[in-house]
């Protein structure tokens, strides 16, 4: 599967696209809080957030793991589930994003990121 680093809008289309390539009903997403961008068809959140990190100087702090359902809605659209998210020194200790203003965050910037 190749990750594709997203910096402009795409479509859930495009998103339905990825998953059919990978998982099928789920494609694993690493959002960068700081920058606004997106590494999404990973078959691992950490392939993808090294990607962010290595090519668009991404850091660690700002990285946060999702999976994205491209064909629920509301709340079930995204998962904030993965071990990227095992960050004890930032004050996460857990696989999910436990600040909720984190998660208003990524639900902000994958708005932005994928036209419904």
């Amino acid at each position: 599967m190749d990750i594709k680093i997203i910096k402009s809008p795409i479509t859930k289309e495009e998103l339905k696209h990825v998953a059919s390539e990978g998982f099928g009903e789920l494609v694993k997403v690493v959002v960068d809080l700081e920058q606004e961008i997106m590494a999404v068809g990973g078959e691992l959140h950490a392939d993808e957030e090294t990607l962010l990190i290595d090519q668009e100087g991404s850091q660690r702090e700002y990285t946060w793991g999702i999976n994205i359902y491209p064909d629920k809605t509301g709340d079930d659209f995204i998962e904030y589930d993965s071990m990227v998210n095992l960050k004890p020194s930032f004050g996460n200790r857990t696989r999910s994003v436990e600040n909720k203003e984190i998660r208003e965050q990524i639900k902000k910037i994958v708005g932005t990121l994928i036209q419904k």
